[in-house]
């Protein structure tokens, strides 16, 4: 292709409309030129006063595509705007000056080194310019249609729209194997006549819930889809060409043109990837279908899914999934129908956490361990919490603690914790049900072949390090060499990457450290104070907070380094840079989000020691306790908190509150009033509306929130019963919130195709898996379940749980205290303490193997093992046998996959039939030629 050296930037308002293929522009080689400008209509031949939509300015060719970049002023208004660009007499003089300038007027003089300057931009706009041209010649060359518009609405900004006429779309739908409807449609059976009566009934039962829109409605008949092929149009309905291949499929059909188009006049090739990331276009998009307050009979796409999916008004209805898979494409298709099958299975779960909690709370009066603990009668004199600073207490002020322990730690918890296992298996049958009902109505159904021809395309940062090694590297002539070259470049930065992970997941261990620190030091301050009532809950609540503002904190500084990381290794394709950012930034903010949590519920209080020989972590600051009734309080409270917070700060607020801040900064720098922006809006095109909006950044931030819920939900739900009725909530307003951003908020996404969630499945597979671990050790060693089943059917006289308290306390002689240890007011009691009592099972001074840990503890650590290792294989046994004795295919979707298969035989084989019988009558009709024999100075007609 030749370069177009004719085109000269004209004002919106004074120039036709230009297509590149101008006869000037035009490269004699070609005749695309000549076809496209048959097609080619003037600005003139639009209506005059009629409302554009998102076409070109025939009004005819719809807009498929946007490209956009910065217009290039002129050097002279360059130059002038930095020398005079505080006045404004002087930018109209120099405007209209540089326009119409004398040529006797002489040349003002400049400085050499701006001049220099100057002439480096230039040189770096007119190279933008001259790729600009050539990746436009070669899309009209690749078929597409293409039109300029550098009009005075968004000054600085130029606009490509981008028309793919029904040749293109045709083998390019052809190259991607495109299922298509044909004409050939058949009956839909959902199993026996019984199942289809129940399912039209449950159908008008729910009917207030489903959304009004035609999707949503059950269909008894379907076509029958086929990749799309120009030899076999006829199979096809074409009777409305302009709406067989609706918006999202004819975007993504110009996306795969402009990612297979290069531009290779350069030393190097570049992709539209490569040009958006060097700046030679600043932004690819397609276009929304209308406005959300269109005001006509006919309602478009975008409007319907304002009302009935974007509004907090229907958030009791289900979602139109097949209109917003209509609209944004498989990917995001699938994402909104996983997350509307993981809300709807938190309300069985909500349910009966709900049930587990009250149960605690109606048996709280009747648990006889707090009661021990809470009566006055109670003379137990407990051991000083903390060295000095603390003195002796008694018992019973931990009344509290332990009626609050016991709403989460009762036998119920364990049923809990079994269901929740059971749960997490039933959602992932249930959505592997789901996605296969999906991929048969979606028709993505042996989708993963024809996957191959389009996943691995060159991402903009591995083509620019290509072409940095190919301007250095000047020796090695072929690309094989140079791919070789950059992918061993990148063997450090997987290095690099594992060290930086491995840094920061230490970083996150020494702020958990801190507020450790910070725990056992406010403790001994408050002990100090006058007044230390109520200290503990002020420790932990407090703590918890600090632990909630680092987690948040942490998790932007962790997305942003997970993205540098795998920036830094360069990977070659979409699909290899998504994975392994994924799993980087899961690593991080799960490691973020968990460690305070598992620190409370497994290490806590484990490395104490004992009064007398404590373990100490720096100078005076011994290691952390639990409190009488256990840490499972104190791990619900973070739990609580760390996941409220979260959802609400993080998930809700910053989604809602930053748009809106960034609307608000957007229009106060505008000089326009209310009015006067809405005034502006309603002269924009389509394409320039859709330019305002914030750019589709991926569907991995969204998956992540949930990811991190689920295992909140699963994985410590033992010491949180209440965690799936928060998530239930979170999520109702989560599906609203998500799918306004994506309607109103965001520029119309790629609609990329997907059957399955990916690496997400993966994830919470594995997430399910260890959840059944996780809980078995919460209950084994973090509750009291065990010790309580010990001591009952152990050590109890009458088998009740009288006595329970005593037996879990050991004595030490306080005469024993290290030096400098002692409590500095050892009479704060009334009385002197001569032994006081701690919580471990250890032998009393007067034996003869005084602190020793006695019989009663190894017997209650062999059954907390024994209680780990039958919890999660019976578990998992269940949880196995719910995947064993659920299909992962629906039988009436096999059926009719089946049935599928067989109508396309039936259909081709009818084809092939009626082609016979052509060939045959042809040959009957035609009269017989009688034989010659060939010769060789004439050519023979046989």
């Amino acid at each position: 292709m030749k370069r177009n050296d004719h085109y000269i930037p004209v004002p919106g308002e004074e120039k036709a409309t230009d297509f590149g293929n101008t006869k000037d522009g035009c490269d004699g080689k070609h005749n695309q030129c000549d076809f496209i400008l048959l097609g080619s209509l003037s600005s003139d031949e639009a209506a005059p006063g009629q409302k554009q939509g998102p076409t070109f300015k025939d009004g005819r060719r719809r807009v498929d595509y946007v490209l956009t970049y910065h217009i290039q002023k002129p050097q002279s208004v360059r130059r002038n705007t930095s020398r005079f660009s505080g006045s404004r007499v002087l930018r109209s003089l120099r405007q209209t000056l540089s326009l119409s300038k004398s040529p006797a007027m002489p040349p003002p003089k400049i400085d050499p080194e701006i001049a220099a300057q100057e002439h480096r931009l230039d040189y770096h706009e007119d190279d933008k310019r001259f790729r600009q041209n050539e990746f436009e010649d070669n899309l009209r060359e690749m078929g597409l249609e293409l039109e300029k518009d550098e009009g005075n609405k968004i000054p600085g900004i130029g606009f490509v729209k981008i028309h793919a006429p029904w040749n293109v779309l045709c083998r390019e739908a052809e190259f991607m194997k495109l299922k298509m409807p044909t004409r050939k449609v058949y009956e839909v059976k959902q199993g026996s006549n019984l199942v289809e009566k129940i399912n039209l009934f449950i159908h008008k039962v729910t009917e207030p819930l489903h959304p009004k829109v035609e999707s949503n409605k059950p269909q008894n008949v379907k076509p029958l889809s086929y990749p799309f092929s120009r030899e076999k149009q006829h199979l096809f309905d074409l009777s409305d060409r302009e709406s067989f291949f609706d918006s999202k499929t004819r975007a993504s059909i110009v996306y795969e043109v402009l990612k297979r188009t290069r531009c290779t006049k350069a030393k190097h090739t570049m992709g539209i990837t490569s040009l958006l990331g060097n700046g030679v276009y600043t932004a690819a998009y397609p276009l929304h279908d209308g406005d959300v307050d269109d005001v006509g009979p006919e309602a478009n796409d975008r409007k319907l899914l304002y009302e009935e999916w974007a509004s907090y008004s229907v958030f009791y209805k289900y979602q139109p999934i097949g209109l917003i898979r209509k609209y944004f494409g498989d990917k995001i298709g699938l994402y909104f129908a996983w997350l509307g099958i993981y809300t709807q299975m938190l309300i069985p779960a909500a349910i009966v956490g709900v049930i587990v909690f009250l149960y605690g709370c109606a048996t709280v009066d009747d648990n006889i361990p707090s009661m021990e603990i809470c009566d006055p009668r109670n003379n137990i004199t407990m051991c000083p919490m903390c060295d000095r600073a603390c003195s002796y207490w008694k018992l019973r002020e931990a009344c509290g603690t332990a009626r609050a322990s016991h709403l989460f730690d009762n036998p119920a918890t364990v049923f809990f914790s079994i269901f929740m296992a059971l749960w997490a298996a039933m959602f992932m049958e249930h959505w592997k049900r789901r996605q296969m009902r999906l991929n048969y109505i979606w028709d993505l159904t042996g989708f993963e072949e024809e996957e191959l021809v389009h996943k691995d395309h060159r991402r903009a940062e591995y083509e620019l390090r290509v072409m940095k090694k190919t301007l250095k590297k000047q020796h090695k002539s072929t690309q094989d060499k140079i791919v070789k070259l950059t992918c061993t470049d990148r063997m450090p930065a997987y290095m690099t990457g594992l060290f930086a992970m491995i840094f920061m997941v230490s970083v996150t261990f020494a702020i958990v450290f801190g507020v450790i620190l910070y725990r056992i030091s406010i403790r001994a301050a408050l002990h100090m104070s006058s007044n230390p009532s109520n200290i503990r809950a002020t420790v932990k609540g407090t703590a918890a907070v600090i632990n909630l503002i680092v987690i948040i904190i942490m998790d932007e500084v962790y997305g942003a380094l997970a993205r540098w990381l795998t920036l830094l290794e360069i990977p070659k394709t979409d699909k290899s840079f998504e994975e392994r950012l994924i799993f980087k930034t899961f690593v991080l903010k799960f490691v973020n989000a968990f460690t305070p949590i598992v620190y409370l519920a497994f290490f806590r209080g484990r490395m104490v020691g004992r009064p007398g020989d404590y373990l100490y972590v720096i100078g005076s600051y011994r290691m952390e306790e639990c409190a009488h009734a256990g840490c499972l309080m104190e791990l619900c409270i973070q739990l609580c908190i760390t996941m409220l917070g979260k959802q609400l700060i993080q998930n809700n607020l910053f989604e809602i509150i930053i748009p809106k801040i960034k609307k608000l900064i957007r229009r106060r720098k505008s000089d326009m009033d209310s009015q006067q922006q809405e005034d502006y809006n309603l002269t924009l095109q389509r394409y320039e509306k859709d330019h305002f909006l914030g750019p589709f950044e991926g569907l991995s931030p969204e998956y992540m929130e949930m990811i991190i819920q689920f295992g909140m939900v699963t994985l410590f739900v033992a010491s949180f019963p209440l965690a799936p009725l928060f998530a239930l909530l979170n999520n109702i307003i989560e599906i609203r919130l998500d799918a306004k951003k994506f309607v109103t908020e965001l520029r119309r996404p790629i609609a990329a195709r997907a059957k399955d969630i990916g690496i997400w499945y993966n994830l919470l597979r594995g997430l399910s898996k260890v959840a059944v671990i996780v809980n078995a050790f919460v209950i084994s060693f973090t509750s009291d379940f065990i010790p309580r089943l010990v001591y009952q059917y152990m050590y109890s006289s009458d088998g009740s749980m009288h006595g329970f308290v005593n037996h879990t306390l050991s004595y030490f002689n306080v005469t024993e205290f290290q030096p400098g240890t002692a409590p500095l007011q050892p009479l704060h009691l009334g009385y002197e303490v001569e032994l006081c009592r701690y919580k471990d099972y250890r032998e009393p001074p007067w034996s003869n193997t005084p602190y020793d840990l006695s019989k009663e503890f190894w017997a209650i650590l062999a059954c907390r093992l024994a209680f780990v290792i039958v919890f999660q294989n019976v578990v998992m046994l269940m949880s196995d046998f719910v995947d064993w004795l659920i299909p992962d295919i629906p039988k009436d979707i096999s059926m009719q996959i089946h049935k599928e298969k067989i109508l396309m035989v039936e259909l081709f084989m009818k084809e092939e039939k009626g082609k016979k019988r052509l060939r045959e009558n042809h040959s009957n009709q035609s009269p017989v030629q009688p034989r010659c024999r060939p010769s060789s100075q004439e050519t023979s007609n046989c």
